[in-house]
């Protein structure tokens, strides 16, 4: 929820006021009530009258035809004025109330005489017909008794039907026995009830869809579709294709119908044709609009069933992107001046009465075409025996949105107001991205639904305020009387748990947290061109990219809001940039912004103008809670236990109240950690995990590794092997006997030392090696590659098993590695704890992607390790790019691991490297000395030898010449880290 506030007046309708009417700056607070990264929505308008809502909207879509495009009516600019508030709220338009009101207030005005007596009489004939409506409806309601079942309202607003007979109130529903998953002949009366049905049983007949594919597209876009948006239709989906088609395997359930005497042919005049005749045929009494849809569109189902509810179907209507062909086919295409045709391609939609007039003469439309462009041809059809165009309106353009990027478009990034503002987006010709869109449209329900949940808290807590002073207590632990039933009777950990009202039902504000001494103020970030902070190592940095997505994502949705009327007042508002802002991230309460932004105010409307305009903008982001789901090999883990500890913490007679702060850390956090007992979940560590790892002398480092490998899994029992790939004859023995002390108290324990391969060192050949030898048939064939100077528990072998999946995920560990202890410690002798994890004692290796584990069968499908590549270096980057631009094999997982460390060694870069080669370990050599606060420390308490050897070099002219100060006495002034 946007809710606004100002330090003067507040804005009408929500929105800002005009640069004519406001000479003043002013500041605005939005709360946005969504966890991050999801932004919240707008406020829901109240609902006018049904009759008057369908009035407007058929203003919108049936324009005569010598209108201008943009002279639009009043209805129209409402229809599709910011239509991402208007869908979003279920098509209720606000707007049709403020216009009926004007038109009172002019009826008043011009008749002031004798106008007491008219609106007195005006009173008693509504009373009259108010009381004839509770009697008439008092009767039916005893004459008919419990037969509701058998009737439904029927969405008109008066008017005959299309054959003539005036239809009532009430209707019968349509009543069947038999169910019809598909018509394979394309013949026949199939069940218009077969699917859609809503949650009470009865069956959605709203609209039916049908979808024109090829036989060659079924097993990817029609299977896409219908696995993503088909299923949430109200209504029917159909699938129309040649009558040689031929189901593709595994998909039994997919609604096909074979056309006769159609092929895949293009361009498909005759299948969109027959198509139609056969909707017509088997489900034209069933449903009130009719799709004519192509397998690479996707539909919001949710926001197109708002539109249709708007509009009355028992009318002709025509409703697409209306088009009269590009500049090379003006004139082509046969059309009169008052003509046009909808485009295919975003989806052209027909109302009953539409496609009633139309089907008689279909045979004749397809012996009398044209040109070769079908929807062409269908428009022309439409208009000769329908009488009516398509839509002519350019606010059609956002709703049907149709992307001219060709095979690319859709395949980036969604968060674009196109892409939010639309019902269909069209084309999506890569039919994986059909399944990536519909997530993210999911995802932005989800934002919706927590939108919701913050606004009933918010509700609940006024309420409760209100009554608090007759029943006293924590809002937790409210009830309406004595003797009812507390208000939120689950306890934190519980699935019923709905959440602290005290704590998610405050009003958005920026001094919701009152800090209670000075170390517990929030700080405040900067952000201009850079990001300030003085709590990063580097307080100016640039701004990542995930910050500004955020960023980005915050100042849209402040310009729907703030567009949110700007049909209806002849104005745009347009973000230019920002100048500045601050932000802050509060752990309870969630993530605030105040920001300076420059906006260009566009008039378009009476005097019109374009003039700058700066606003302050205060904004919070409010959290919303975890919602945590646990998964095991890509599936979802179901525990009756977990469900049995709920139920049993819900009846616990503790009533002892917390803070709102330990609620939300025992609902989300501490409950997740503890989790079910063991014995009742899934057992991971029946997953073998196959060590390997290349060396080449390092025997000294391989002895510990040795030692951890012992302590770590031989002792705990752990299902490991362990594949050894030395390259050197000394190396080889050197390995060989320190794995045979090893197998002497193991003798149970899977160890291999290959034999040395005679060749030079390359990491790629020796895990590609390894992986061969130690990789075991499938379902026991999971790899973990790693280094000999790295360290770990058994918390990283869980995380290696549960974030390895076969066909889903390889792991790419990012590790921790360690500074020099010489800078942390003061000390050469290495780290006293290897596992103490914090910004002086190492950093997060985030562009290494050496350690990996992945199944061989994955490995093989990204491509394998490039043997080719000698020495150390780029093989890993190589077999990173690898999985990532695969669309086989496994995607990426990336994540931290505090307990798989890489413990510090002196980096030696050989002086035979090629260039590239040589910066990196130059680069990696820099990383690990240490870190900037420590290296700024150890200058200013050795001020003096830095200055002089700085004169030095200025002198001299040459640092080749100059003998750096004596680092290993700086160093060992460095202070400790903290712990």
């Amino acid at each position: 929820m946007w809710s606004t506030r100002h330090r003067r007046r507040p804005w009408p309708c929500g929105g800002p006021p005009s640069s004519a009417d406001d000479d003043g700056d002013q500041a605005t607070i939005f709360a946005i009530t969504s966890c991050p990264p999801s932004i919240g929505g707008t406020a829901v308008p109240v609902k006018p009258p049904l009759c008057e809502e369908r009035a407007v909207h058929r203003a919108a879509l049936q324009r005569t035809d010598d209108e201008p495009p943009m002279a639009t009516s009043t209805g129209t600019e409402h229809h599709h004025d910011d239509h991402r508030n208007h869908y979003h709220n279920y098509g209720r338009p606000v707007l049709q109330q403020h216009y009926a009101f004007k038109t009172v207030s002019k009826k008043q005005r011009s008749s002031s005489a004798g106008g007491k007596k008219k609106s007195t009489g005006n009173r008693r004939r509504r009373l009259t017909h108010v009381l004839a409506g509770i009697v008439l409806g008092l009767f039916v309601g005893y004459t008919f008794g419990g037969s509701y079942g058998r009737f439904r309202l029927y969405a008109g607003c008066g008017g005959g039907g299309s054959d003539g007979a005036r239809s009532g109130v009430l209707r019968p529903l349509q009543q069947s026995s038999q169910s019809h998953d598909e018509d394979d002949s394309g013949g026949g009366r199939a069940n218009p009830m077969a699917s859609g049905a809503t949650a009470e049983g009865s069956p959605e007949s709203l609209l039916f869809v049908g979808v024109m594919t090829a036989n060659r597209y079924l097993a990817t876009r029609a299977a896409a579709v219908h696995g993503t948006w088909a299923r949430r239709v109200p209504g029917r989906v159909v699938f129309y294709s040649s009558e040689t088609s031929v189901r593709p395997p595994g998909a039994a359930d997919l609604p096909l119908v074979r056309l006769p005497t159609v092929d895949d042919s293009y361009p498909p005049q005759k299948k969109s044709f027959l198509m139609l005749q056969h909707m017509w045929d088997n489900y034209g009494s069933a449903y009130e609009w009719f799709m004519r849809a192509d397998d690479d569109v996707y539909v919001r189902p949710d926001r197109l069933a708002a539109l249709l509810r708007s509009v009355d179907s028992r009318k002709p209507v025509f409703i697409g992107q209306a088009g009269r062909g590009n500049q090379e086919e003006f004139g082509l295409l046969s059309l009169e001046y008052d003509e046009n045709f909808c485009m295919g391609g975003p989806g052209v939609i027909m109302s009953r009465e539409t496609l009633a007039r139309v089907v008689p003469h279909i045979k004749h439309c397809l012996k009398n075409l044209f040109t070769t462009h079908e929807d062409v041809e269908l428009g022309r059809c439409v208009q000769k025996y329908a009488g009516v165009s398509c839509t002519w309106s350019y606010e059609m353009q956002t709703i049907l949105y149709h992307n001219s990027s060709g095979r690319d478009a859709f395949t980036g990034n969604l968060k674009q107001k196109e892409v939010h503002r639309a019902i269909t987006l069209h084309p999506v010709k890569q039919h994986t991205h059909m399944y990536r869109i519909h997530n993210y449209m999911k995802g932005l329900e989800l934002q919706e639904i927590h939108q919701k949940k913050i606004l009933l808290h918010r509700d609940v807590r006024s309420m409760i305020y209100q009554l608090k002073s007759a029943h006293p207590g924590p809002s937790n632990e409210f009830r309406l009387t004595s003797d009812s039933k507390q208000l939120f009777a689950s306890r934190p950990g519980s699935p019923n748990y709905l959440g602290d009202p005290d704590l998610l039902g405050l009003p958005p504000g920026l001094n919701k947290y009152r800090p209670r001494k000075v170390a517990d103020v929030i700080k405040w970030d900067f952000i201009s061109k850079a990001w300030y902070s003085d709590t990063d190592a580097n307080p100016r940095r640039r701004i990542d990219s995930y910050t500004k997505e955020g960023l980005d994502d915050v100042v849209r949705e402040v310009m729907d809001l703030i567009n949110k009327f700007s049909k209806q007042r002849g104005r745009v508002i347009d973000f230019k940039e920002i100048f500045y802002g601050y932000q802050r991230v509060n752990p309870l309460f969630g993530v605030d912004y105040m920001l300076d932004m420059l906006l260009m105010y566009k008039k378009y409307r009476g005097k019109k103008m374009t003039v700058p305009v700066r606003r302050h903008a205060y904004l919070q982001q409010q959290f919303t809670g975890f919602e945590v789901r646990e998964v095991l090999d890509g599936s979802e883990v179901k525990l009756i236990a977990q469900q049995q500890d709920a139920e049993a913490y819900d009846n616990d007679d503790d009533d002892a109240a917390g803070s709102p702060s330990r609620d939300i850390v025992d609902n989300d956090m501490v409950r997740v950690q503890d989790g079910p007992p063991a014995k009742h979940r899934p057992d991971s560590r029946a997953k073998t995990v196959h060590f390997v790892l290349p060396l080449f002398n390092r025997l000294a480092t391989f002895a510990r590794f040795v030692d951890n490998y012992e302590s770590v899994c031989l002792a705990n029992g752990e299902r490991v092997t362990l594949t050894v790939v030395p390259f050197g004859q000394a190396t080889a023995d050197g390995a060989a006997a320190a794995v045979a002390q090893l197998a002497g108290r193991h003798p149970d324990a899977q160890l291999t030392v290959l034999p040395d391969p005679g060749v030079p060192f390359a990491r790629a050949a020796a895990l590609h090696a390894g992986a061969v030898h130690a990789a075991r048939p499938p379902t026991d064939d999971l790899l973990f590659f790693v280094d000999v100077d790295m360290l770990w528990t058994a918390a990283t072998l869980d995380r290696v098993r549960l974030n390895t999946v076969r066909g889903h995920t390889a792991y790419f560990p990012i590790v921790y590695s360690e500074y020099d202890p010489v800078v942390v410690y003061g000390r050469a002798a290495g780290s006293p704890n290897h596992f103490l994890v914090n910004q002086d004692t190492g950093y997060w290796r985030q562009y290494g992607f050496g350690i990996v584990s992945a199944y061989a069968t994955d490995l093989t499908a990204a491509g394998g390790l490039d043997t080719s590549i000698r020495g150390w270096g780029n093989e890993d980057v190589d077999l990173y790019e690898k999985f990532v631009r695969s669309r086989t094999a496994a995607s990426v997982f990336r994540a931290a691991d505090p307990d798989l460390v890489h413990v510090y060694h002196p980096v030696e870069c050989d002086a035979g490297l090629p260039e590239p080669k040589a910066r990196m370990c130059a680069n990696t050599r820099f990383e690990t000395y240490g870190n900037v606060d420590q290296f700024a420390n150890i200058i200013y308490r050795n001020r003096d030898a830095v200055y002089e050897f700085a004169a030095s070099w200025l002198r001299n002219g040459s640092a080749a010449t100059v003998q750096p100060p004596p680092m290993q006495h700086a160093l060992a002034l460095a202070p400790r880290p903290r712990v």
